[in-house]
């Protein structure tokens, strides 16, 4: 079978499991997740879904997520839409408006705060970034490497105009994207934090000090282009339809470029200082303790989603320093939960089910694509996800411990973990040396990880009932191929 028809084929077993293109609103995915906008939850076969042998794990927030994996989901994502689309019966536009009204009071009705949504805005704007900050960090990297060795250095300089041209203006990128995901025209919003990067405003003081390109960084594009969106809205609705196209977006880049050059780059600049200060304060002297609790409850702030809150503050440290102390830390939580899956696999010997599941997620696992874990595994059990957070404390507060050394671990972009990090890494010594510190925090991640569940993530109780014997639940699947096994239900610890 094709690749092609491989994905055709999962996205064809997908459809029918969650309703229907009837039951279908709307499609998006992230770099491991397929999003799907649901008329109906209650037409979702979820037991089913589980079984497939390509689906690693559903997750239920503002839309209902499938987990396929890195690579996978962007394949599966366009033929399950050209599947939607082809079945979609026609609609009246009173009909499409009254859906619509549907799937957002549903929406709205979910568990979901003001802050919440505040963060999903956030990681809407900079996740689509991701892709470029793993290339270009993985040039950079490379590029570093020959560096150091003395080969090519007719190649070098061009390697180095590759990995540094689009953080010269990651600005404009988090303008445009920030314009888009409030509502703006996204091309006022990048022409707007344009002027954060342009050259010339080294001529232009502001309060009492001469402006650099860059200042304010990430965070002074978000603000521009966020008060370009308000300054638009204001002209749409106020400025004459004839002089529209003239005026609104003159009076748009004029007004949010003045506060951008006399205020906001001045303030983000100050902010984003700070951000990087205090980074490295809480590093150098409480390096350790500080790297046990971010690696400790990093996976907790991934299910409530506060993890987003994390992006920008990534993205201005890499924007400033080259790399994020950061990211390396809360990687270890990841280790935490591998560690955590070997014990389990061992302490349920006979249960075949659960056992294969960790087989199948253990490689996704060690490349940081922790999901399949998580979802199948550790935190069903209950217990097991605990003991897996122990792990990933360790393993953060060992790369914490080091940074407080003065052996700095960095990561030059966001988005991989696990051993996928290991061409991304940076920081303050040799490559070799950054490496090593890094390898030994996965190591203590696994087996602090490993031994805390093995002797604590199981009551007796739990053995018990999960350490029997079990067959695979035979569900009939589109693509043809064998049923995987459920995963284990929630239990009270």
């Amino acid at each position: 079978m094709s690749t092609d028809d491989k994905n055709r084929a999962i996205a064809a077993a997908i459809l029918p499991l969650v309703g229907g293109a009837a039951n279908i609103g709307s499609v998006a995915h992230c770099m491991t997740r397929l999003r799907l906008g649901l008329r109906d939850r209650s037409l979702v076969q979820d037991e089913a879904l589980k079984a497939l042998p390509s689906v690693m794990g559903v997750v239920e927030d503002d839309t209902y997520q499938i987990v396929l994996g890195p690579g996978t989901v962007a394949r599966v994502t366009p033929e399950f839409e050209a599947l939607v689309a082809a079945a979609a019966p026609a609609h009246s536009a009173d009909e499409l408006a009254a859906q619509g009204a549907a799937i957002k009071a549903a929406r709205k009705a979910k568990n979901q705060t003001p802050f919440k949504l505040f963060l999903r805005r956030i990681a809407n704007i900079f996740v689509p970034l991701i892709p470029a900050l793993i290339g270009c960090g993985i040039i950079a990297g490379l590029n570093g490497l020959l560096v150091n060795l003395g080969w090519l250095p007719s190649v070098t300089p061009a390697l180095a105009a590759m990995a540094s041209g689009f953080m010269a203006l990651i600005a404009v990128f988090v303008g445009f994207n920030t314009a888009k995901e409030f509502g703006g025209t996204p091309i006022l919003g990048g022409a707007v934090a344009a002027i954060i990067v342009f050259p010339g405003v080294a001529k232009i003081d502001a309060f009492g000090q001469t402006l650099s390109p860059g200042q304010g960084g990430v965070l002074g594009a978000l603000g521009a282009a966020v008060l370009a969106v308000y300054v638009e809205k204001w002209c749409r609705r106020w400025v004459p339809e004839a002089l529209d196209v003239l005026v609104t977006p003159t009076l748009t880049v004029l007004v949010s470029g003045l506060v951008t050059i006399f205020g906001l780059m001045f303030v983000a600049g100050e902010v984003s200082t700070a951000i990087g200060d205090f980074a490295n304060w809480l590093l150098a002297n409480a390096g350790a303790g500080a790297g046990f609790v971010l690696g400790g409850l990093f996976l907790p702030l991934v299910m409530l989603g506060l993890h987003q809150a994390l992006i920008p503050i990534h993205t201005t440290l890499i924007e400033q320093q080259g790399f994020t102390v950061l990211l390396p830390i809360l990687a270890m939580a990841g280790a935490g939960q591998v560690g955590a899956a070997v014990a389990v696999y061992l302490k349920l010997p006979r249960n075949g089910s659960i056992r294969r599941t960790i087989k199948s997620a253990l490689p996704a696992g060690f490349l940081g694509v922790g999901e399949p874990l998580i979802y199948g595994v550790s935190l069903p059990l209950g217990r097991p996800f605990v003991t897996a957070c122990v792990g990933g404390a360790f393993g953060g507060g060992f790369i914490g411990l080091f940074n407080m050394l003065g052996d700095k671990v960095g990561s030059t972009a966001i988005g991989p973990s696990g051993w996928a990090l290991f061409p991304l890494l940076d920081g303050n010594k040799g490559l070799g040396e950054t490496i090593a510190i890094y390898a030994g925090g996965l190591l203590a991640g696994y087996l602090v990880g490993f031994v805390a569940t093995y002797f604590w993530g199981f009551s007796r109780e739990l053995l018990e009932e999960f350490d029997v014997e079990t067959e695979p639940v035979e569900v009939p699947v589109a693509s043809g191929g064998p049923a995987a096994p459920q995963a284990p239900e929630p239990v009270k610890v």
